[in-house]
């Protein structure tokens, strides 16, 4: 038996292969569209740009669907197997799959409830930053906290003793280098 036909059993195999029918589909719905974005947006492939928007329109759509109604369709025989097709055929440019799900359902939709969405995301807009700011203080204590645990477990992983607490004292504080920065530079760019 060729790797052709246990490739082809493992997806079809409806009770045994949910894993592999949902890794190859996390591989054809995320992977391979990621890279293919990647190379249309350093070949400055305007035609190619255009189809992966389409693409990740009607991708996030079909996933805010799925998020809502996963108890119901994870019950459903072969729903992984029919997701995996239905990813293939968004994704391939012969079909037009995803411009016919924008151009047929997403484009309609956001045009009618465009006033009513624009209104949501303004007043969400608003009171995420009333909330910031009345927050700060807690939201830095919780990012030094952050920083200080990343650090430390820097310093686990690369084998070294941890800082001294006069050391992680004045980072909370933020009177000495960002944690990053004293950790070798994790998190910088060469």
């Amino acid at each position: 038996m060729g790797l052709r036909q246990v490739g082809l059993r493992l997806l079809l195999a409806p009770l045994s292969s949910n894993v592999v029918i949902r890794t190859a589909s996390c591989a054809v719905g995320i992977g391979l569209p990621v890279y293919s974005t990647f190379r249309a947006i350093e070949k400055k492939d305007e035609k190619e740009k255009e189809r992966l928007l389409l693409y990740w329109a009607a991708y996030g759509s079909f996933s805010i669907v799925e998020v809502f109604a996963d108890k119901i369709l994870a019950s459903v025989p072969l729903y992984y197997h029919v997701k995996f097709a239905i990813l293939v055929w968004l994704q391939f440019p012969s079909n037009g799959g995803s411009k016919h799900v924008y151009k047929r359902y997403i484009r309609p939709f956001f045009l009618k409830h465009q006033a009513k969405i624009d209104r949501f995301l303004n007043i969400l807009s608003k009171e995420l930053t009333k909330f910031v700011s009345n927050h700060e203080d807690e939201i830095r204590f919780i990012e030094n906290m952050a920083i200080r645990g990343a650090t430390t477990a820097n310093y686990i992983v690369n084998g070294l003793d941890q800082p001294d607490d006069s050391q992680a004292n004045n980072r909370i504080e933020g009177s000495s280098p960002t944690a990053t920065e004293e950790a070798g530079g994790l998190g910088t760019e060469t």
